[in-house]
């Protein structure tokens, strides 16, 4: 998955560091990020010396290779623009990982320029990543949004959904955010009961999975249908849900995303 870095480690400790002219850059406009485009047409991420009078944030290094954030909100003329989702089938993981993990942290410091309490500006901690307001003593640490992938099974059978109205229209799973003052598993079942009417139990655990982009850390489930496979479609989520017999699924792992290598694990009958 994305956050498979092939032995790389991930080190998101914070430290209050300045930046050298090789240290990597992400410079963010909303979705979009700077990218230099090579002559060879290899996409690489800019380093400190390409941002002059520029303040840098500190976000995280995976091993040695350290990363920061342009604190501006705009990206320079001469830089090519991409979305997480491009990057995404570029082919390289530890890329589109340090993107979709750069922007979790970009959107938080973004949204995070006023005391949400009092409305006064916020400060950067020197001691740990927490914004706080000097004057009615506000921490906010960044946001983290537990969410579920659920595979529901029915034997031999998944039912695999698509969304209603986004970009994104190949086949996926069942997915929700959970709510206040729920488990995880009471997520998975309030889910599957909105969206396509079913019931189900036998609700267990697979994996999880960073999903920066979305400020998301998703929960993966398998569960088995309880009672009648009849589906009732929650017109504004889906567009499409039915039963695939794991021998009728044409899905590849990415090497990505949790809901691919749910389904692949499902097909392989693991």
């Amino acid at each position: 998955m994305i956050q498979d870095l092939d032995g790389k480690k991930l080190y998101n400790e914070f430290k209050d560091l300045k930046a050298t002219e090789h240290d990597f850059v992400f410079c963010f406009h909303g979705p979009e990020f700077a990218l230099i485009e090579g002559e060879d047409g290899e996409l690489t991420i800019p380093m400190a010396s390409d941002f002059n009078d520029c303040r840098l944030q500190y976000l995280f290094s995976i091993n040695e290779v350290r990363y920061f954030l342009a604190m501006d909100e705009d990206i320079p003329d001469g830089f090519v623009r991409k979305t997480f989702r491009e990057i995404r089938t570029l082919g390289s993981r530890e890329l589109a990982f340090a993107a979709a993990t750069a922007y979790h942290l970009y959107q938080w410091y973004r949204d995070n320029r006023f005391c949400g309490r009092c409305g006064k500006p916020m400060v950067h901690s020197h001691m740990e990543r927490m914004m706080h307001c000097d004057s009615c003593e506000n921490r906010v640490y960044p946001k983290i949004a537990p969410a579920v992938i659920v595979g529901v099974t029915d034997g031999d059978r998944i039912l695999m959904t698509k969304y209603s109205g986004r970009d994104y229209t190949r086949y996926a799973l069942i997915a929700g955010f959970t709510e206040i003052g729920e488990t995880a598993e009471e997520t998975v079942a309030r889910e599957v009961m909105e969206e396509v009417g079913l019931k189900v139990k036998n609700i267990r655990y697979y994996k999880s999975q960073p999903w920066g982009s979305e400020s998301d850390l998703l929960l993966g489930y398998f569960c088995d249908l309880d009672g009648d496979d009849h589906i009732t479609l929650d017109e504004e989520e889906l567009s499409v849900a039915e039963w695939f017999h794991r021998d009728e699924m044409n899905v590849e792992d990415d090497g990505i995303s949790l809901t691919r290598e749910m389904m692949t694990t499902f097909r392989n009958k693991k």
